[in-house]
């Protein structure tokens, strides 16, 4: 390592959520053609994980026989499964009516925070909550 590199941090180029799904299939199809999603990689045989991305945006899907939250905690305390952020309070718009119009369920919808930023929140078939969020203005 030459002397300039080593005080270098690591740069982190990426995050993806990992989403917990009853049907690997249904939750695919829902983030490829509701939301606007590409399949990265689908794996297992029976296909058991895969990953979407849109842009930078990637969500990790693990298919689940069992309940994987205690009864009705995720509905009561809206627990968020992702954030997905964009650059600009006109794209998240664009993108909240795009999602309206295709009929994806809204669980929360568009509205200024008061931490100054502009969000909506979809729920994929499982009950996963997903924020969209950007600046406010």
């Amino acid at each position: 390592m030459s002397p300039t590199n080593q005080n270098a941090q690591p740069i982190l180029t990426s995050i993806a959520a990992h989403l917990y799904v009853r049907d690997l299939q249904a939750s695919t199809d829902f983030f490829t053609t509701k939301l606007g999603f590409t399949i990265d990689f689908v794996y297992g045989d029976p296909p058991f994980y895969s990953q979407v991305s849109r842009d930078n945006a990637r969500l990790a899907l693990r298919s689940m026989d069992e309940h994987f939250f205690v009864e009705d905690v995720r509905e009561r305390e809206g627990l968020l499964s992702a954030s997905i952020t964009l650059a600009t309070a006109d794209e998240i718009r664009q993108l909240f009516l795009a999602y309206q119009a295709a009929g994806v369920p809204i669980a929360q919808p568009l509205r200024n925070e008061p931490w100054g930023a502009l969000t909506f929140t979809v729920e994929d078939p499982d009950g996963n909550l997903i924020l969209f969020a950007g600046p406010a203005s």
